[in-house]
């Protein structure tokens, strides 16, 4: 099992280098599995046994399971993640020469980042561009699917202070090499029509963005590690979709919920903070000829697990994480808790997620920041301001978060695959 399930991830972040091809990628799987794909602008008819799914920017999705038997009392059972990553953003008028000798891109940081990753790796492009055709626009996805960039590091020699610590400066230090005196103002923007098909003035708007080349890989002495790209959040996203997909609840609806924008704080109309989430939950519901008041009802029976990431113990650095709250790969699921409420895990939560484990047959873990440490945050509590529902934080444990090539435990996968498919399955809780 832990060899098909990280075959698959691997092959999903691979084919998945930005959320437009994240969210493109978890539609292919869904249509395969026998969902109907939805649009916010039309009509919805759903049906007891259903399976639908709705996109919006085509950066968030989000699914759902009917059941068969919803009576008085349904409740929805929600999991959801993010589609995005730390990267850089190519600015539109991105052509940069120096003294005609080089050419390099204009970019700017998306998310917190760590810089000293994106160093001397061969990148490309990817993102989706918007056409005028027939009267009309079409987006279109693109992923120059070749080695094409690097973001060369300055020798030790100029910069002999660089191992004592340095302050990267992304306008200066993190602009990606294209070419050398051979190229010429308008070579990029030919180079993304080239690759659409289209002539270099159909092409009305873009979202372009870097990402790492390099080829995920397990290795450890016993092949217990996975490394890649954005395993934040595309593990969660992909773990929990697989679990989705096995599991069925005749008496409730169950949701995936797969988010953009969670990287710069949600609050898009694509992102966890938008009305994305509770539009779906309040037009099922509206459709299945149920009232506002049934709405209410079932919002309060409800139950989301937001599925995130969380940091492992670092093998060089221990003393940066709380001494008993401290998590390990490959050791079971992370349940995150907070006083501070960054974390929704409350008792209640806590305790229906630990059940659901527990007779799924998955160890969980526990995590808390020192109290001396300000640590991040997710999209459990921001999607909770919009549609409110019982909710616990968990995710799984890796090292060098936010970097663009990180760590996870290869069982971890597998643990999350089936407390999912155990949460989504009759009778959860």
């Amino acid at each position: 099992m832990y060899e098909e399930i990280t075959a698959g991830l691997m092959s999903f972040i691979k084919k998945s280098p930005t959320p437009f091809h994240a969210v493109e990628n978890i539609g292919g799987i869904l249509r395969e599995n026998g969902f109907q794909r939805l649009e916010e602008s039309g009509k919805w008819e759903v049906r007891p046994g259903g399976k639908y799914y709705v996109t919006r920017n085509d950066s968030s999705i989000i699914a759902w399971r009917t059941g068969e038997e919803l009576e008085e009392g349904y409740r929805f059972k929600v999991a959801a993640s993010h589609s995005d990553s730390p990267t850089f953003k190519i600015k539109e008028n991105a052509e940069l020469t120096v003294k005609d000798k080089y050419m390099k891109l204009n970019t700017e940081g998306y998310g917190g980042m760590l810089c000293a990753a994106w160093f001397d790796r061969p990148l490309s492009v990817a993102g989706r561009a918007v056409i005028k055709e027939n009267n009309g626009y079409t987006t279109r996805l693109i992923n120059i699917d070749r080695d094409l960039l690097m973001i060369p590091n300055m020798a030790i020699h100029m910069n002999r202070e660089i191992n004592e610590g340095y302050a990267y400066n992304r306008q200066t230090d993190m602009l990606p090499l294209f070419g050398g005196s051979g190229c010429k103002k308008g070579d990029f923007k030919k180079l993304i029509a080239d690759e659409l098909g289209v002539a270099e003035e159909e092409i009305y708007g873009t979202e372009l963005y870097l990402y790492n080349r390099m080829k995920p890989s397990v290795w450890g002495a016993d092949n217990e590690y996975i490394s890649c790209p954005q395993l934040d959040d595309l593990q969660c996203a992909y773990t929990s979709l697989k679990g989705f997909l096995s599991g069925a609840d005749k008496h409730a609806v169950n949701v995936y919920a797969c988010f953009d924008n969670e990287e710069v704080g949600s609050g898009t109309k694509q992102g966890a903070a938008s009305t994305f989430l509770a539009d779906v939950l309040y037009r099922i519901n509206l459709s299945l000829k149920k009232d506002e008041e049934e709405f209410y009802r079932a919002a309060a029976l409800s139950f989301m697990i937001s599925c995130d990431n969380a940091h492992a113990v670092h093998p060089n650095h221990p003393n940066k994480t709380d001494q008993e709250n401290c998590v390990y790969m490959n050791e079971g699921i992370v349940i995150k808790s907070h006083a501070g409420q960054k974390y929704t895990s409350d008792a209640v939560s806590i305790a229906i997620f630990r059940g659901i484990c527990k007779e799924a047959g998955v160890p969980v873990q526990f995590f808390a920041n020192r109290s001396d440490m300000a640590g991040g945050s997710t999209l459990g509590n921001i999607a909770m301001s919009q549609v409110s529902m019982d909710c616990v934080d968990i995710g799984l444990p890796q090292l060098a978060m936010h970097s663009c090539y990180e760590t996870a435990g290869v069982k971890d996968s597998c643990y999350m695959v089936k407390a999912m498919e155990k949460f989504f399955g009759d009778g959860a809780f």
